[in-house]
């Protein structure tokens, strides 16, 4: 008994195989564009980002996008399934092998041996233990958990990705809108020049050319309608599939056409060390690489001989007719067995040690790889920065120039109806008024783009996701087919770990 307790003991404190260790990396205390077209380094204070641009259809398109999208909703089957592997690691801790056996055996013997028919039965259970001494099985459920952690991450990083493009798409489809509108706009006015110089042609005051001319850009212009229109089907073709819904879905919502978003005036974009809390990819990165090391330590566990109990009871009987079974609960039917075995595969020609390198580079490369997530991480929020900062400032020069473009344009039609200018000043002044209209719209709603990016790159938008990992209708047809339980959500203790990775330490 005082064997078996040390061997208990020393199963309890010992664990083979490296302890994780947190990469760093070096990151700069400020981003280089903070400070520039009203963003600030200061905390995210706004998780939910979208709700700045102030739409509601916007804030609709997300919160129906959260419920119904089926690629989140396969995130959150993955934490379902990762959630059961942890508690088939940790089942691991306890005898391992736990059966019971019954049987019944009629046997008749040859007629030539002179012994009658006969009965054996028997009833029995039978367990086995294997310690674990080396923490094979901790170390087992220290990935296990690590991964269950790291699906919880991705969620998270679907959660973001997800509100990022119904934004984005939202902005494409009211982008289209209003290109649209400028297109028709400018056919409405072109359309009127082209009536001017074809009353002068027929008047003889001006020659056919004017006329050509005017024809020409006025049907330009109307070639560009059909292609904004189609761009903006296939926006609400894309928001529909989003939101988990076939084409049309969205339509009666996206009816009314509206302008593109106004932009906050200030925003919030935190400070370069914050990454590492709140992007969802940077925590996956992290968790992936800590249960890699649990995998080295699984693997180291294998050099070392493995130490298990067993043991056995039962009865079991044998006779004539009813006799083995009246005898089987007698008490002489009583067996049972028990006692120690180790197991040592020193003599594996090297495959252990081989196992062991191929676990110790797959964490290397877990480890490489979330320095790597956590550089572009960087890159990409100050490319958004850059690109919203440069966008800002075209939008203020490129609505100047539409303001200038639109009184040229009324002067050259003036001076040419008065005989004042040819009409090539018209020509060129409404072909600079629809060129700059266009950039002015597109530079608008690449500046809302960027900032989009921009949340997306800081990691915003996971933390008021949707509580249930799965929607009603899942969770009713997998308790159909199985006994699930009470499926998590995402409650406190989720919250608590997408947070923040967990110290985690080995004795």
């Amino acid at each position: 008994m005082i064997r078996l307790t040390l061997l208990a003991g020393l199963a309890a404190c010992t664990m083979v195989g490296p302890d994780f260790v947190k990469p760093e990396v070096d990151l700069p205390g400020q981003w280089s564009e903070a400070g520039k077209q009203g963003m600030a380094a200061s905390p995210l204070e706004q998780s939910q980002w979208w709700r700045d641009f102030d739409d509601p259809v916007l804030n609709r398109l997300v919160e129906m996008a959260w419920k119904q999208n089926n690629n989140l909703e396969i995130a959150g089957l993955r934490v379902l399934e990762a959630r059961a592997q942890l508690g088939i690691a940790e089942g691991n801790l306890y005898p391992q092998s736990q059966i019971a056996t019954g049987s019944a055996v009629y046997t008749n013997p040859a007629a030539t041996l002179g012994t009658a028919n006969t009965w054996t039965a028997a009833l029995g259970l039978s367990a086995a233990w294997e310690a674990d001494f080396w923490g094979r099985f901790r170390r087992g459920i220290e990935a296990a958990d690590a991964s269950f952690l790291a699906t919880i991450a991705a969620r998270d990083q679907a959660l973001v990705l997800l509100t990022a493009q119904v934004v984005d798409t939202y902005l494409v489809l009211r982008t289209n809108e209003e290109l649209l509108r400028i297109a028709r706009k400018n056919v409405a006015i072109q359309q009127r020049s082209y009536g001017i110089a074809t009353t002068l042609f027929r008047n003889g005051q001006e020659s056919e050319l004017d006329m050509q001319q005017a024809l020409t850009l006025l049907l330009s212009t109307r070639a560009t309608i059909p292609g904004y229109e189609a761009a903006i089907r296939q926006a609400r073709n894309a928001l529909s599939t989003l939101l988990g819904r076939p084409p049309g879905a969205v339509d009666a919502l996206l009816a009314e056409s509206r302008p593109i978003p106004v932009l906050p005036e200030s925003i919030h974009v935190s400070i370069p060390a914050d990454l590492l809390r709140r992007r969802p990819d940077v925590r996956q990165a992290e968790l992936t690489a800590l249960a890699q090391n649990a995998r080295v330590g699984v693997a180291t566990a294998d050099l070392y001989p493995s130490f298990s109990l067993s043991g056995s009871i039962g009865l079991a009987a044998a006779g004539t007719g009813n006799v083995a079974f009246s005898r089987l609960f007698g008490s002489n039917a009583l067996t049972y067995s028990a006692g120690p075995s180790f197991v040592w595969p020193f003599f594996n020609y090297g495959r252990i040690r081989n196992n062991i390198r191929v676990q110790d580079a797959r964490l290397q490369q877990a480890l490489i790889d979330y320095r790597e997530t956590v550089l572009q991480a960087a890159r990409e929020v100050e490319d958004a920065m850059s690109v919203f900062n440069s966008a800002s400032i075209q939008t203020r020069i490129l609505e100047q120039s539409v303001t200038s473009a639109e009184r040229s344009n009324k002067l050259s039609v003036f001076r040419y109806q008065e005989g004042l200018s040819d009409y090539q000043r018209v020509l060129d002044s409404q072909k600079a008024l629809f060129s700059q209209q266009l950039q002015l719209v597109n530079n608008r709603s690449a500046a809302a783009r960027s900032l989009v990016a921009l949340y997306k790159a800081l990691g915003g938008g996971w933390e008021n996701g949707p509580r249930q990992l799965i929607s009603e209708s899942t969770r009713k047809a997998m308790s159909g087919r199985g006994n699930w339980g009470e499926l998590p959500d995402t409650t406190d203790r989720l919250k608590h770990t997408a947070g923040s990775v967990p110290a985690r330490k080995s004795h």
